[in-house]
């Protein structure tokens, strides 16, 4: 290891100006004219796999953006990971609030500016030269690596899930790795061993047969906003929770350890109300932040829109209105359970005044990973000597769609050894990675390869 570490020390300025051609490469997957992008950065990533020692490097073509594989398979008797990365980036919109160009990579303040740093160009690069510290100096990895990086996850992964499913044997493994998740602050790196699931919602409210003058009309129908809101308001009691009949049944509660870890995180409410800009938090009475932020479910109003919007007054009673609901999900809730238990609910509260109609747009389940599971202990291990100092455990209360899918379809478990930060502006302008995480990350990766292997031996005695 101190040779490979060694050489990582000593490449430092190349791989800044590696990562900076990387990203110079607008593969924004939205914008139709950004495709042939997409195609060279997919061009850009099999050529860098194998000049780094990785075998058998393709672009499988797909019916949307290409996704690129290599392996490298020369440690038999040794675990094999699935490294999983995309290479497409979220648009750049609005350019003039970007400080620097969004795809020059600028330093400023110890951190990386440019679309693509921490989400999720720079991350995946980070794993790319921990190999190639390692097929420099030895010839050879400690573990047997297969690496897939998509082009369609700013965008859904639509052609991710059947690519997987028809290359379940090129794709075996012993766990996934996926780093595309943040550390819990600056200088405190940390462990994500859980994501929250998601049931998407929409309810539309139906009144008169058109648009109505409301001093004509006015309190002799239901105002379909009015009727909306009362809707969206009896969705939660008085002490923030959900009033859906059979919501909390299948909730899987917190352990000691975890409660205890939560609380060695350095956390304050009051300096997080500020930083938001409220008041006072809000949420289910009985938990603290970071349990209702990671552990518990919620549900939300995305939006909501009906009527005259426009500047200026126009007195109308709309015929319509509708909102957009979000359900974040724990571990053993079912998003196909919870979104029949949200449609059955909300007929149920429909006056008899309106029409409601209500459907399920998407969703998917919570990821988790056990904190004694040997991936999550060998990142442990991994990230105290990348960093220097012992990392704390922590949940998101994101969605990462994938983890689920790879869980249901190759089996596979996955360790989240993000890198970024929670300011990192991965979807905003003037997004970065701090570089003091790059290099700690790469250190980690390394230390990750390394440490697996004992982990994984000690987790089937």
């Amino acid at each position: 290891m101190q040779d490979v570490l060694q050489f990582i020390e000593a490449n430092k300025a190349r791989y800044l100006d590696e990562l900076t051609e990387l990203i110079a490469i607008p593969s924004v997957s939205t914008n139709p004219e950004n495709v042939p992008d997409i195609r060279r950065c997919a061009e850009w990533m099999k050529a860098h796999l194998t000049r780094i020692g990785m075998e058998k490097a393709q672009i499988f073509p797909t019916a949307g953006h290409p996704i690129v594989y290599a392996e490298w398979l020369g440690a038999p008797g040794k675990p094999t990971i699935l490294l999983y990365g995309h290479y497409d980036v979220q648009p750049v919109d609005p350019v003039a609030l970007w400080t620097t160009p969004p795809f020059k990579a600028t330093i400023r303040n110890g951190n990386l500016y440019a679309r693509g740093t921490a989400d999720d160009k720079g991350q995946v690069f980070i794993h790319l030269k921990s190999i190639e510290a390692f097929m420099k100096k030895s010839g050879a990895l400690p573990i047997n690596i297969k690496v897939l990086i998509e082009g369609e996850e700013e965008i859904g992964s639509e052609h991710l899930d059947p690519f997987v499913r028809s290359h379940k044997e090129l794709l075996k493994a012993d766990l996934v790795l996926i780093s595309d998740t943040s550390m819990f602050a600056r200088g405190v790196p940390s462990v994500c061993y859980g994501l929250r699931g998601l049931s998407y919602m929409e309810i539309e409210v139906i009144g008169p047969n058109k648009d109505l003058h409301s001093g004509s009309y006015g309190g002799s129908v239901h105002n379909p906003i009015q009727a909306l809101a009362e809707i969206i308001a009896e969705l939660h009691d008085k002490n923030g929770r959900i009033t859906i009949p059979g919501f909390y049944d299948d909730v899987r509660t917190l352990t000691k350890k975890e409660k205890d870890a939560f609380k060695k995180l350095p956390w304050s409410d009051a300096k997080y109300a500020k930083e938001l800009g409220v008041l006072a938090l809000y949420g289910e009475k009985g938990y603290t932040t970071l349990e209702r932020l990671w552990a518990r479910p919620t549900l939300e109003c995305n939006g909501i829109w009906g009527g005259f919007t426009e500047e200026g007054a126009k007195t109308v009673l709309p015929s319509t209105a509708s909102a957009k609901i979000s359900m974040r999900l724990v571990p053993d809730q079912k998003a196909d359970t919870i979104a029949a238990l949200f449609l059955k609910h909300v007929k149920k509260l429909a006056p008899r005044t309106v029409t409601v109609k209500a459907r399920y747009v998407h969703g998917g389940e919570a990821a988790i990973t056990p904190i004694e599971s040997p991936g999550v202990q060998a990142a442990v291990k991994a990230l105290e000597k990348g960093f220097g100092k012992k990392p704390l455990y922590q949940r998101e209360g994101g969605s990462i769609p994938i983890v689920v899918q790879f869980k249901k379809i190759l089996g596979l478990d996955t360790v989240l050894l993000g890198f970024g930060l929670p300011d990192e502006n991965a979807h905003a302008p003037d997004e970065f990675l701090n570089l003091d995480n790059f290099y700690g990350g790469i250190r980690t990766a390394a230390h990750f390869y390394n440490e697996l292997p004992a982990f994984m031996k000690r987790g089937k005695r």
